[in-house]
């Protein structure tokens, strides 16, 4: 409930602080006295957006505080969400700085609007013709109907699965997409991975370049083989002739000195690294005259390296090789997919059964508490004025699942005899809309703990009898929540436990809005004046201490 209300330098408001109580309280005065500027800084504290043109002194500061008792309301989660301090007692504060800037804060912590707007909404519900058409949505509708039926925890164990199912089905479609496309290119891939595993990577690039520059050039190595060949073999002359006598002299004084030994031996490596380089000049010889093919398929080969090279821009084996990794992978990732989606698709099976059990209970107590809403309404309405009041709830199915179930929830509605029932955003009007609205407010008040509620004169346009059912409607809300009353009309005034007047005083030539609680004379004196439309005159004096009384 709100206990404090303060208000400074706002609008026509100089400084205003106001106690409230648990109970029902009326605020009244003259169109004009600032009804509407107490509504303004009050919503301004929770959230709605600041105009610094509506600040009264531009040199102070402007700020509106509101003091909550909340150990009713099952906030504590909602506080931690938000990552502030729960207080039973919780202060909500918004200011407006000269600079015309404006900051909020909820128990001393600042916070943003988003957040709170989001503590306000739990904390107190200003209602006003304009928020009727709350009422013509059908998520509302079937929001009262869940809090009648005390589905909350089927809904909350039906929100976790449909989280789940949506979340599930998303990521199969996404597969599936997925899929599409990769089953497109599966075949582009598995030619792409033929054409790199066609290449015989045993050898290095540079040794393959090599090999090709050799055979490149085979006719010009072959004639500088055979001149080498000649210079180191030929029988007359050749080096490996000349060497070897050599040796021979060398070996015969060998004996004579450690030296001449050395150099013997010297001679005979030598020799022996001259037949080693004539055995390979002769291998190298054979393989060249033996493979005059070779060139063509090192060419060929090569060739094909450098146009995959090319295509996929890269510049080495290595990153052609991690390439033909990569295009493996996609291809088994294609051939792995069916089986993955096949096996979301069973989970997604399961959650669908689940939930289409959840919606069935939530239908089945939906239906259970249909006629007891119809009931309780029609008779309020019917103590409202709107005696030929017919209601028609029906529930239907839906071909997918919704946010709370598979129920689509049809209110018809008609207000005069004879007239068939049709959807309420058809057929109500704005005074009827807010009857029926304090009607579902007044049933709701019963089943669970509401915020503040402020009614905003929900009752022009009524009188009479009427209003003084209105009246007793919102007493009986009040003996479990608190419930504020803008109201022109006495009858609803004197149901109030307090009676709060706006009015406009002139001090220094300037206006200002005050309020005051008012006391028993008080109270009859403006009821009085309410009733008459003039001064207080005596019958008018009477009739408001019998409605008071």
């Amino acid at each position: 409930m709100l206990k404090e209300l303060t208000i400074s330098n706002y609008a026509l408001i100089d400084y205003l602080r106001v106690d409230l109580n648990r109970g029902f309280t009326a605020i009244t005065g003259e169109t004009g006295a600032g009804k509407s500027i107490l509504l303004g800084g009050l919503s301004l504290a929770l959230g709605k957006r600041a105009d610094s043109n509506l600040v009264k002194d531009k040199n102070k500061k402007c700020f509106v505080d509101l003091l909550f008792s909340i150990k009713s309301l099952d906030l504590k989660n909602l506080f931690k969400s938000l990552d502030i301090d729960y207080d039973s007692l919780t202060t909500v504060r918004r200011e407006i700085i000269p600079s015309g800037k404006s900051r909020a804060f909820i128990n001393d912590t600042p916070v943003n609007l988003e957040t709170l707007q989001k503590i306000s909404y739990e904390l107190i519900d200003i209602h006003s013709q304009f928020q009727n058409h709350f009422i013509i949505k059908e998520e509302y509708q079937i929001d009262i109907l869940d809090l009648l039926a005390k589905n909350q925890n089927l809904i909350k164990k039906y929100t976790l699965n449909f989280s789940y199912y949506k979340e599930l089905k998303n990521k199969i479609d996404k597969l599936e997409a997925s899929k599409f496309i990769m089953d497109q290119e599966k075949d582009y891939n598995t030619h792409l991975l033929n054409e790199i595993e066609t290449i015989d990577v045993s050898n290095s690039l540079d040794s393959m370049e090599q090999d090709l520059n050799k055979f490149s050039n085979a006719e010009e190595i072959n004639t500088t083989l055979n001149q080498i060949s000649n210079i180191l073999q030929n029988e007359e002359n050749g080096i490996n002739i000349k060497l070897n006598e050599v040796r021979m002299l060398i070996k015969k004084v060998s004996n004579f000195s450690i030296e001449y030994k050395r150099i013997f031996e010297r001679v005979e490596s030598v020799i022996i690294e001259l037949d080693d380089i004539i055995c390979d000049l002769r291998a190298e010889s054979d393989i060249i005259e033996l493979n005059p093919e070779v060139k063509e398929i090192l060419s060929k080969k090569l060739e094909k390296i450098y146009s995959l090279f090319r295509k996929h821009e890269v510049n080495k084996l290595d990153d052609l090789i991690s390439i033909k990794e990569k295009i493996r992978k996609k291809i088994s990732k294609t051939e792995n997919l069916d089986s993955i989606i096949n096996e979301g698709k069973e989970k997604l099976t399961e959650t669908k059964l689940a939930l289409n059990k959840l919606s069935k209970e939530i239908r089945q107590k939906r239906e259970k508490v249909i006629p007891i809403l119809k009931n309780q309404m029609e008779n309020l309405l019917k103590d409202m004025g709107m005696l030929n009041t017919i209601i028609k709830m029906e529930l239907k199915d839906s071909d997918v699942f919704l946010k709370k179930g598979k129920d689509k929830l049809e209110f018809n509605f008609s207000a005069n005899k004879g007239a068939p029932v049709a959807p309420l955003n058809k057929t109500a009007s704005g005074g009827e809309l807010s009857r029926i609205m304090l009607a579902l407010k007044s049933i709701l008040s019963n089943y669970k703990n509401l915020p503040t509620i402020i009614f905003d004169e929900i009752d022009t346009g009524v009188s009479g009898e009427i209003a003084n059912s209105i009246g007793k409607i919102m007493k009986n809300m009040a003996i479990n929540m608190q419930v504020i009353s803008i109201t022109h009309l006495p009858q609803v005034a004197a149901k109030a436990n307090d009676h709060f007047k706006v009015f406009k005083t002139i001090r220094s030539d300037k206006t200002f809005t005050e309020l005051k609680n008012l006391n028993f004379d008080e109270r009859v004196s403006e009821i009085a004046e309410m009733l008459s439309g003039e001064e207080s005159i005596s019958s008018a004096n009477d009739l408001a201490k019998e409605l008071l009384n």
